[in-house]
């Protein structure tokens, strides 16, 4: 069965009117039927900005990557786009073309 997946990189600590974005995210996906979604939080990254966030004790950050995964049709993941595009601002989200076994 042909399905996508949705990746959505974001920093832990990001707001959407009063909730982090990866909350707002996974409720959304949630709430419009999308088949699952995971949550993965990451050790280290940077994105756009160059800046690295870590769990290294010395440079201990509190915004550390995380990724939202959801699987489900690409007709389903397309039209919340546009919603997610709203909740997530400026970044990056990416989509493929997966088989679910």
């Amino acid at each position: 069965m042909q399905s996508v997946l949705l990746r959505i990189y974001l920093k832990q600590n990001t707001t959407y009117q009063d909730k982090s974005v990866h909350e707002a995210v996974l409720e959304l996906l949630r709430d419009s039927g999308v088949n699952g979604a995971t949550l993965l939080r990451g050790i280290e990254g940077y994105g756009a900005d160059g800046k690295i966030h870590t769990l290294k004790i010395l440079n201990l950050s509190n915004d550390l990557p995380v990724v939202v995964e959801a699987v489900d049709s690409e007709e389903k993941i397309r039209a919340l786009v546009p919603k997610l595009k709203e909740i997530v601002g400026k970044e990056l989200m990416t989509m493929q073309t997966v088989e679910v076994l």
